[in-house]
């Protein structure tokens, strides 16, 4: 070819793509995990109750789901290096934002605006490969890499989180991020190549209007409902208004001459099996690792670094699954895979039930590395079969879409989980106090510190000699807590394989979205004219 891809990308501008959007995943994820692990240092600093830490990462996930579609349309139209700079800023002046906060509430707006620079940064990268490497052969050799890069950004996380707290407060875990951006987005400008979907394709607004409200509803109805309760007038008034604009979404997309997401992208049985493993899979293990977090710091008492060098193996693993995963997909299909790292992952969860607060760091470290592993084999070929599922000039929308969805997920996470936490601990500590032998004017005064400022209050009390044994029944109420959530993670996981199983199946070029008129080169197919056949 020359040095040329086939749609005629300079070799040179290919690999300063790769580059930069590998960078601007690596940005775009930077925050998941440095602040996961910084969670309980920031409960501390902050005193916060465990729904307002909830809103501390679904403040930055929340607005990455609901403007990310939106993101991708810009892109299409606009030009995705523009969408691709205007994320780089506003992840860094998220960053800079979290980094001046006060108040949790100053810090929900910083990780919100660095959210949305998420949200630009997701589907603009991805597309921008797709573009550069229009072959899906090698190009999944691509998005092997680019996952790569997600998972360093999840992997370096916890440890530079926790090297930061070691010396200095939680809000410095923010700084990296500036200079990066920064230096990103002056590289970018100058280097990498501006690219458009063709066709007259236009922003979508009631789409992005109807869409945004429902998603926001719908997290703020759980989050709320698991706080405080599910009968609450405004967790009534949010899920009905999530479904009403749900409703009107789907009608309006149907309706729509330039939809923000063809509905049309589901009746492809491989990107909507990759669109729901990815929110199921999420939902279950964005949760988990929030309450994983929490256990970490409020019953092993560990510092943030000691919680990092856990959630390292996670990551670890990922990553060592992960770079390899590109290759693998021309030897297995992607629903072998993905079938494979689910169990792979639901097994591990599954180890997880039996630990107690003292399990040492050997007999943890094993077990989460399985799980990283697991991830790693799954997150290349779900993202890479999403947008071959589609017709090359829809690639934008679809890594748009299945990055939607995947975030809907994770912001259900911490509110599903986190509210199932705080349900089932609340209910059992009463009676962990009392087997632990304090009297009742004790147990009733730990109890409405809990009721009213959440778990974490227990530590901020002042109850004497009676500090260890109401910490000890804190601790056994967690883990009950603890235990109820690693069970639902793993049925969820084992859930979002089976919908592998049933929907990855062969598929013809007929069936398969626009395939009727899309060229073998664009569609990335062979040179039949047909769109590549993706899962078996």
């Amino acid at each position: 070819m020359n040095g040329t891809t086939r749609a005629g990308a300079p070799q040179e501008g290919r690999t300063v793509t790769l580059v930069m959007a590998c960078l601007g995943v690596f940005i775009a994820y930077l925050p998941v995990t440095t602040v996961s692990v910084s969670l309980p240092a920031i409960q501390r600093a902050l005193h916060t109750s465990t729904s307002q830490l909830a809103w501390v990462t679904d403040a930055f996930v929340l607005s990455m789901a609901a403007l990310i579609l939106t993101a991708g349309v810009f892109g299409d139209v606009h030009g995705r290096k523009k969408v691709y700079l205007a994320g780089l800023a506003m992840a860094g002046g998220g960053a800079v934002i979290a980094l001046s906060a006060q108040s949790v509430e100053v810090l929900w707006v910083g990780q919100a605006v660095a959210g949305l620079g998420a949200a630009a940064l997701l589907p603009t990268t991805l597309a921008l490969i797709s573009h550069a490497v229009p072959d899906h052969r090698e190009r999944g050799k691509f998005i092997g890499l680019w996952a790569t890069a997600l998972m360093a950004a999840l992997n370096l996380g916890p440890l530079l989180s926790g090297v930061i707290l070691e010396h200095f407060a939680w809000r410095w875990i923010y700084l990296l991020p500036v200079p990066v951006s920064l230096i990103a987005i002056v590289v970018a400008a100058r280097l990498v190549p501006d690219s458009r979907a063709p066709g007259s394709r236009r922003l979508d607004w009631s789409g992005q209007l109807t869409g945004m409200v429902a998603i926001t509803a719908l997290v703020y109805g759980v989050i709320e409902g698991g706080a405080d309760s599910f009968t609450d007038v405004k967790v009534l008034v949010a899920l009905a208004l999530a479904v009403i604009s749900g409703t009107a979404f789907v009608l309006v997309e149907r309706r729509s001459g330039s939809p923000m997401l063809d509905l049309t992208l589901f009746r492809s049985p491989a990107f909507t099996a990759t669109t729901l493993v990815a929110m199921i899979t999420f939902l279950g293990m964005i949760g988990f690792f929030f309450v994983l977090s929490l256990f970490f710091g409020m019953v092993q008492q560990l510092d943030t670094l000691e919680a990092g060098y856990r959630l390292f193996m996670i990551t670890f693993g990922a990553i060592l699954a992960g770079m390899p995963a590109g290759k693998l997909m021309h030897r297995f299909t992607p629903r072998a895979l993905i079938t494979a790292g689910l169990l792979l992952v639901s097994a591990s969860l599954l180890s997880l039930i039996g630990i107690d607060a003292d399990v040492s760091f050997a007999s943890l470290a094993w077990r989460l590395f399985l799980l990283g592993v697991g991830l790693g084999i799954v997150i290349t070929p779900m993202t890479a079969t999403a947008v071959a599922a589609v017709p090359h000039h829809q690639a934008g929308m679809a890594s748009a879409g299945n990055n939607a969805f995947r975030q809907v997920g994770g912001a259900l996470g911490p509110a599903v989980l986190g509210a199932l936490l705080t349900t089932r601990a609340t209910g059992s500590l009463p009676g962990h106090l009392t087997d632990a032998g304090l009297p009742g004017a004790t147990v009733h005064q730990v109890t409405a510190a809990v009721d009213a400022g959440g778990l974490g209050a227990v530590a901020r009390m002042d109850l004497g000699a009676n500090a260890g044994r109401a910490l000890g029944a804190l601790s056994e109420a967690f883990l009950d807590g603890l235990r109820l959530c690693i069970g639902v993670s793993a049925g969820l996981v084992l859930f979002a394989a089976l919908v592998g199983v049933v929907l990855l199946r062969p598929r013809s070029a007929a069936t398969s979205p626009g395939a009727s008129n899309a060229p073998s080169q664009v569609a990335g197919g062979g040179e039949s004219g047909k769109l590549p056949d993706p899962v078996r």
